[in-house]
C-alpha cells in the first residue's frame, strides 16, 4: 500500500499532526524576520558631511554653518555627500546667489553626521556605508541571499541523506550561531560572512519545516496546511515591524529576531522524524515507533495490533525516483520549453517580490507601518489565490498577477511625490498583494507542470533561479543614483515580461498530473473526470492495495477512482514536494 493509506490508519490529520504542525509554524515565523531584516538593520538615515572647524564660523548658528559649508542639490536640499572645500560665506547674505564653481565642492572628508531620530544605529552608520560606499550597504542583502541560495542546495541534499529531524536541528544551531555572531561583528567583512552563513541555516529551516509538515499530513489537508504555513510567513513579516519599532539598534535587533531559535531548539525534541523518509531508508523499527506514537495520540488504539514492524516491512512501499537528474529537465523538447519558461517566470516572481519588499522607505508611511501593511496585504492575497485558482486557471492567474504587479509598479512612478503620497502608498501596498499572489501561485503551478519523476528537480531548479533573482534585486536599487525611475522601470518590465511568458506554459487546472517524461512529451495527461485506461486504473488500484498475510486482515479495500478523489489527489500531490508556498523563501 501507499504511505497515504498508512496515514489513514493513524488518522491523517489528528491531534498529533496538529501539534507537529504548530511546532513547525514557530520557526516559519523566524524566516521572514531575517529575510527582510535588511530593511531596518541596514537602513540609511538622513546624513550630511561632518563640517570641520573653519576660522570665522564659530559664531554662526548651525543652519548658517550648513548653508555656508554644504552645497545644495537641484531641488534645494542640502547635499548628503558633498561639502565645500572652504566655507562660502557670501551665501549667508543671499542663498540664491550662484554657488562657486565645482572645483570648490568635494566629498566628505571627516565622515558624516547621522539623524538618529528614526534609527539609533544601523550598519550604514556603523561603517559609514553611505554615499560612495552605498553599494556596500546594499550588497549586505545580496550576500545574505547568496547564502540562502547555497543553503537550498546544501540542506536539501543533507535532509534527504541524513533525515529531516537531525538536519533541522543543525539548521537551528547554524542560524542561532551565525545570527548571534553577526550581531557581534567587528568589521564589515566579518558581518557579511556571518550574515551569509546565517542565510544558509535559515534555508534549512525553511525547506525542512515545510517538508516535515507535509509528510505527516494526509492528502486531504495538505492544501490547508500549505495555506496556513504561508500565512505564518506573513505573520512573521508583520512581527518584524513591531520588533524593529521597539528596538532601534541594529545589533540588538539582530539578537532579538535570532533568539526564537533557542525556543525552536528546545521544542525540537518533540518534533518527529518523517516516517515516510525512514521507510525509504528501510528503518522500519523507527518508522513504526513514530507511527505508533501518532496512532496513540490520535486515539487509534488498534494500530499496533494491526500493523507490526514485520507487516510494515512487507506491505508498505514508498515511491522513490533516484535515476533522474537535473539534466533530464532539458533533454526533451517540451520539458526544455517548460523549464526555460518556468525559470523566467520564477525569476520575475522573486525579483519583483523582493524589489517591492526591500523598498519600504520610498512612501509617505513610516517604514514600520509600511512593513506591517506589506505583510498584512499578503494574507488576503493568499486566501484570494486559494479560492480563485480553480476558477480562472493556473496559467491566467500566474500571468495576470505578474502583469498587474508590473503595471502597479509603473503607475507608482508617474504619481507625483508631492501631491500623491497617500495614493503612492496605497498603490505600492496593492502591488505587494498581487506580487504575493504570483508567488503563491507559482509553487503549485510549477509542481503540476513537471512529471512525478522530475517534480522535485524541476522545482529545485526554478527555486535556484528565484534565489539568484532575490540576490540581484537589492543591487538594482542602486541604479536610482543614475536615474530615479531606473529601478521601478526594470522591476515593472521584468514583471510584465515574465507574466507574458506564463501564457506560453500549458494549463494544468483539472488535468491529471503527469507521471513520466513520456506523459509530458506525448500530451497524455487527461482532464479529470474523463475515463482513464483500464490498465492505468488497474495499476493505480493495485499499487494502493496492501499485501495480505494469513494472520493480518487488510487495512483498506480497493476504492473506485472518481473525479472527486482525482481532483483532491491532483491539487495536493503537487504540494507534496514543496508544501504549497514558502514566500520568497
Amino acid at each position: 500500500m501507499r504511505f497515504e493509506d498508512l496515514l489513514r490508519e493513524v488518522d491523517g490529520f489528528g491531534k498529533y499532526q496538529i501539534l507537529v504542525f504548530l511546532m513547525l509554524c514557530l520557526p516559519r515565523l523566524v524566516i521572514p524576520m531575517h529575510f527582510l531584516l535588511h530593511n531596518f538593520i541596514s537602513a540609511s538615515p538622513s546624513h550630511h558631511c561632518a563640517v570641520p572647524t573653519f576660522a570665522g564660523i564659530s559664531n554662526l548658528s548651525q543652519d548658517e554653518v550648513f548653508l555656508s559649508s554644504l552645497p545644495q542639490e537641484s531641488d534645494g536640499v542640502l547635499s548628503s555627500c558633498k561639502m565645500f572645500f572652504r566655507p562660502q560665506f557670501y551665501l549667508l547674505e543671499n542663498s540664491s546667489w550662484e554657488q562657486d564653481n565645482t572645483s570648490s565642492v568635494q566629498n566628505c572628508q571627516q565622515g558624516w553626521i547621522y539623524d538618529d531620530s528614526q534609527y539609533i544605529s544601523t550598519t550604514a552608520t556603523e561603517w559609514n556605508l553611505v554615499c560612495e560606499n552605498k553599494g556596500l550597504n546594499q550588497a549586505i542583502a545580496t550576500f545574505f541571499f547568496i547564502g540562502v541560495t547555497f543553503g537550498a542546495v546544501l540542506f536539501g541534499y543533507l535532509s534527504d541523506r541524513f533525515g529531516r529531524r537531525r538536519i533541522l536541528l543543525l539548521s537551528f544551531i547554524v542560524t542561532m550561531l551565525f545570527g548571534t555572531l553577526s550581531a557581534f561583528s567587528t568589521s564589515y567583512v566579518m558581518f557579511i560572512i556571518m550574515r551569509s552563513l546565517c542565510g544558509v541555516g535559515l534555508t534549512g529551516i525553511s525547506i525542512i519545516s515545510i517538508v516535515l509538515a507535509v509528510e505527516w499530513t494526509d492528502i486531504k489537508h495538505r492544501t490547508f496546511c500549505g495555506t496556513i504555513s504561508g500565512i505564518s510567513w506573513s505573520v512573521g513579516y508583520m512581527l518584524l515591524a513591531l520588533v524593529a519599532y521597539l528596538i532601534r539598534t541594529w545589533r540588538w535587533l539582530l539578537l532579538a529576531v535570532t533568539s526564537p531559535c533557542l525556543i525552536c531548539i528546545v521544542i525540537w525534541r518533540w518534533i518527529p522524524e518523517s516516517a515516510r523518509w525512514l521507510l525509504t531508508k528501510k528503518e522500519v523499527e523507527k518508522a513504526h515507533s513514530y507511527l505508533s506514537r501518532c496512532a496513540e495520540v490520535n486515539g487509534k488504539k488498534d494500530f499496533c495490533s494491526k500493523i507490526t514492524p514485520e507487516v510494515l516491512q512487507k506491505t508498505v512501499t514508498v515511491d522513490e525516483s533516484r535515476t533522474y537528474f537535473y539534466w533530464n529537465l532539458v533533454k526533451t523538447p517540451k520539458l526544455r520549453k517548460t523549464t526555460l519558461c518556468s525559470s523566467i517566470v520564477w525569476f520575475g516572481v522573486a525579483f519583483t517580490y523582493y524589489g517591492i519588499s526591500l523598498n519600504i522607505h520610498g512612501f509617505s508611511l513610516d517604514p514600520y507601518l509600511t512593513q506591517f501593511m506589506f505583510g498584512a496585504i499578503e494574507i488576503p492575497a493568499k486566501l484570494g489565490v486559494y479560492f480563485v485558482l480553480d476558477h480562472i486557471g493556473r496559467r491566467h492567474c500566474q500571468a495576470w498577477t505578474l502583469i498587474i504587479t508590473g503595471s502597479l509598479i509603473a503607475l507608482n512612478t508617474v504619481i507625483p511625490e508631492a501631491q500623491g503620497h497617500a495614493l503612492r502608498s496605497a498603490v505600492a501596498i496593492l502591488g505587494k498583494g498581487f506580487s504575493e499572489a504570483s508567488f503563491t501561485t507559482v509553487f503549485l503551478y510549477t509542481a503540476e507542470l513537471y512529471p512525478t519523476v522530475l517534480r522535485q528537480s524541476g522545482i529545485g531548479c526554478c527555486s535556484f533561479v528565484a534565489r539568484l533573482a532575490s540576490s540581484l534585486a537589492p543591487l538594482i536599487m542602486l541604479l536610482e543614483d543614475t536615474w530615479k525611475y531606473f529601478p521601478p522601470t526594470i522591476f515593472s518590465l521584468v514583471a510584465g515580461l515574465s507574466g507574458t511568458v506564463a501564457f506560453v506554459l500549458p494549463e494544468t487546472t483539472n488535468v491529471q498530473l503527469p507521471e513520466t517524461i513520456e506523459d509530458v512529451e506525448n500530451d497524455s495527461a487527461k482532464v479529470l473526470g474523463t475515463p482513464v485506461s483500464d490498465q492505468s486504473m488497474d495499476g493505480e488500484i493495485a499499487h494502493g492495495l496492501m499485501s495480505q498475510t494469513s494472520t493480518d486482515a487488510p487495512l483498506s479495500q480497493p476504492q473506485e477512482v472518481n473525479s472527486d478523489s482525482d481532483r483532491t489527489q491532483h491539487q495536493n500531490n503537487a504540494l507534496e514536494v514543496n508544501g504549497m508556498h514558502t514566500s520568497g523563501c
